[in-house]
């Protein structure tokens, strides 16, 4: 596993003076936070790979720092708590977090935690990258049906129309979907112009 930044935000001194010494040992630099508050800022400042928060803590608890992370810096985030309560990890399944791990936590399950969070995460932004593209694409196509269509209205056929739009994106150097927009929008006259 490659070196890994890991913000780690606890409100017990000995706890994060622990958890420093286990990623040193594992091989990652850990930053070091007292409170939620000030792990956001350390976030913001150090740009971690990974997160390991403690679930309460003063100012800002873990599962709302956890919650501005996954949303304004998104990352893999392990929850740490001394409770094992069922309400609380009923709270932190509905958080985009990777993992949850109960205090006190020992160096072979801290390194296994963060290979699954580092996992899980990857193949959740890959999916959703995915997702985000298929959606660009689906509606690209949709423009370009609705373009072709605007073009047979003027007496082209299908392919025709769709020639058309690759000429157009050709000759301007924009994308299909921009020529398919640029023709929906009335800029492109009609068949036979």
């Amino acid at each position: 596993m490659r070196r890994l930044k890991i913000l780690v935000a606890d409100d017990e001194a000995i706890i994060r003076l622990g958890l420093r010494t286990m990623l040193g040992a594992l091989g990652h630099e850990a930053v070091l936070a007292a409170n939620g508050r000030d792990a956001l800022q350390l976030a913001r400042a150090t740009r971690p790979d990974l997160a390991l928060l403690d679930i309460q803590m003063p100012l800002t608890d873990g599962l709302e720092a956890a919650k501005v992370l996954a949303r304004k810096q998104p990352m893999p985030i392990l929850i740490l708590t001394a409770f094992s309560q069922a309400d609380l990890l009923e709270t932190a399944a509905q958080l985009p977090i990777q993992g949850y791990l109960v205090k006190p936590v020992n160096e072979r399950d801290l390194a296994a935690a963060i290979e699954v969070a580092v996992a899980r995460f990857d193949e959740a932004q890959a999916a959703a990258h995915q997702i985000a593209d298929l959606r660009e694409s689906l509606e690209t196509r949709k423009l370009v049906e609705r373009a072709k269509g605007r073009l047979m209205e003027g007496g082209l056929s299908e392919n025709d129309a769709y020639l058309r739009l690759q000429q157009r994106a050709r000759e301007n150097r924009l994308s299909l979907r921009q020529a398919a927009e640029a023709i929906l929008s009335g800029f492109e006259p009609t068949a036979g112009a």
